[in-house]
């Protein structure tokens, strides 16, 4: 059963300042809408204005998958997720235009949470730059992707533990495809 999103929110970050970028403002949020060209999705402003990007809670580090990918048999890990901002040269949803031409990933994607060979992204292919946009993972390494959830939202009301999916989640271990 999907936990509610405002139970999620009210747990979703954890520990820690990594990746962490200055308090969101509306005049950051205008400013990144402009720069990316997409209007972002309520929901994810909503947690962003709890913390700004950094460590995502042990209880929400997992996106339950029914096909098996690169990283998992049964999930996608979510363990982190970019804030706005330029904050001590930390990536940032801002840099979402340059990384997915360096990782060649289609377009308009607003990356969440990656490191160049699995990315977890707002896709606003289908829906056109100012609707809401679905989360889907690209496995870059095996030009594969994965739609995750129709809306952001709906991704994060199913978020729920690595630990409870896999018995090796959280050691590393990326198991084999």
């Amino acid at each position: 059963m999907a936990a509610r999103f405002d139970e999620v929110k009210a747990t979703f970050w954890g520990e820690g300042l990594y990746g962490v970028q200055p308090l969101l403002t509306d005049a950051v949020v205008r400013n990144a809408e402009r720069r990316l060209g997409v209007r972002l999705p309520a929901s994810l402003l909503e947690l962003l204005r709890v913390q700004n990007g950094g460590q995502v809670a042990e209880l929400w580090d997992a996106f339950p998958t029914d096909a098996p990918t690169s990283w998992s048999e049964s999930h996608v890990p979510f363990d982190e997720m970019m804030g706005i901002g330029r904050h001590d040269g930390q990536l940032s949803l801002l840099d979402s235009p340059y990384l997915v031409e360096e990782w060649g990933l289609p377009s308009p994607l607003v990356l969440l949470s990656g490191d160049g060979h699995c990315w977890i992204a707002l896709d606003y292919r289908a829906r056109g730059e100012h609707g809401e946009p679905s989360v889907t993972w690209f496995d870059v390494d095996g030009n594969t992707e994965l739609p995750l959830a129709t809306d952001f939202r709906t991704f994060v009301e199913r978020l729920t533990a690595a630990a409870s999916l896999d018995p090796n989640a959280g050691d590393g271990i990326r198991s084999a495809s």
